[in-house]
């Protein structure tokens, strides 16, 4: 049974770092990869909720990732990446996340978050230090424009988070720690 379950666990953290990758092989290609990903994000978030549009054009900056978790029963795991736009400034700042967690899950989702920074502080903070632990409880079943996902959005410490589900299978309530960080070979 043990060894099923690391079987398990192997070929689902595999799924998942396939769904992480940028694709391109040069900084320029990787870079925008990253800013391709973010405006398709934009774009399906502003369908959903359009006056998100108002909010993100108004605001300090925002930041957009993409990422995959695989949840094993008492543990889950995920990876990606992001990029941070300082609307007063115009830069991009490319990040990385990875996330540990435990409860009660199963299952993999690839989805993408949008975070809006309420103010100037916080969004530095948040490039400079990007420390992030919290607790989620979500369901999804999802392939393409099929199925349905429970996400939603919050509001913690001055920045509001949006989720969108591109596709999994993942039932799950966890605590998880969250470290998002600069990709130095991006910037």
């Amino acid at each position: 049974m043990n060894r099923i379950l690391a079987l398990i666990c192997i070929v689902l953290l595999l799924s998942v770092t396939g769904c992480v990758t940028t694709g391109g092989k040069s900084k320029a290609e990787k870079q925008q990869a990253i800013l391709s990903m973010k405006n398709d994000v934009l774009t399906e978030l502003y369908k959903i909720k359009p006056d998100v549009k108002s909010q993100i054009s108004n605001s300090p900056g925002y930041a957009v990732f993409s990422n995959a978790n695989v949840y094993v029963v008492f543990a889950s795991f995920g990876g990606g990446y992001g990029v941070v736009k300082n609307n007063r400034t115009g830069k991009h700042t490319y990040m990385n996340m990875g996330e540990v967690g435990i409860g009660l899950g199963i299952g993999v989702k690839d989805f993408r978050g949008v975070f809006v920074f309420h103010n100037a502080e916080t969004l530095n903070r948040f490039v400079e230090h990007g420390w992030a632990f919290g607790g989620q409880a979500d369901a999804a079943a999802k392939a393409s424009d099929k199925g349905g996902a429970v996400g939603g959005e919050i509001t913690i410490d001055n920045i509001t988070i949006y989720q969108i589900t591109e596709a999994g299978l993942a039932i799950q309530a966890t605590i998880k720690g969250t470290k998002y960080w600069k990709d130095d070979s991006l910037n």
